[in-house]
């Protein structure tokens, strides 16, 4: 079986949109891991992180990550699927990591959503703080870093399939 590719970084730095043309210019399948917690919760993120907290999320979001079979297929993960070192662990023995790394500030002019997105944070936690404290553990679990600043999805696309392409055949 093929090795597949994971994509890690912050909420809006492009993880689905990317990984679903990806998916399709590879001829792979996709997986959003967000989509998979909210199937496992029967609900939307922040309905659950609003009624359980963000702890409860992050372990849902651990024991989804574990049940992921990402050989042969795209896998876009929840920004904060890095606070699993068993869920890392065990999509990095399937996959390459990409960290799609986009500048805070870009970031910021991004998510006009950061309350209300079901983002698991600490309560009252900003933007600016959650971004330096989760990029270390995405530069920590990335084979690959790729600089998102001030490139257009194209651009994005046609460096994610290159580096794909090597890193599916090794």
């Amino acid at each position: 079986m093929s090795k597949g590719i994971v994509l890690i970084g912050m909420p809006c730095a492009g993880k689905s949109t990317l990984g679903v043309l990806l998916a399709e210019a590879l001829d792979m399948g996709f997986v959003d891991t967000d989509h998979s917690i909210e199937l496992f919760v029967g609900g939307d993120l922040q309905t659950f992180v609003n009624t359980n907290g963000y702890k409860a999320l992050r372990a849902v979001e651990e024991k989804v990550l574990l049940t992921e079979i990402a050989h042969g297929k795209v896998t876009a993960t929840g920004g904060s699927a890095v606070y699993s070192e068993a869920g890392m662990d065990h999509l990095k023995s399937q996959a390459t990591v990409i960290f799609l790394d986009l500048p805070k500030q870009q970031l910021e002019l991004r998510m006009t959503n950061f309350t209300t997105r079901g983002i698991a944070r600490r309560p009252n936690q900003s933007l600016s703080s959650l971004f330096d404290e989760r990029r270390v553990l995405y530069v920590r679990y990335a084979d690959i870093n790729v600089d998102c600043g001030n490139k257009s999805i194209e651009q994005l696309l046609a460096e994610l399939v290159t580096i794909s392409t090597e890193h599916l055949s090794c």
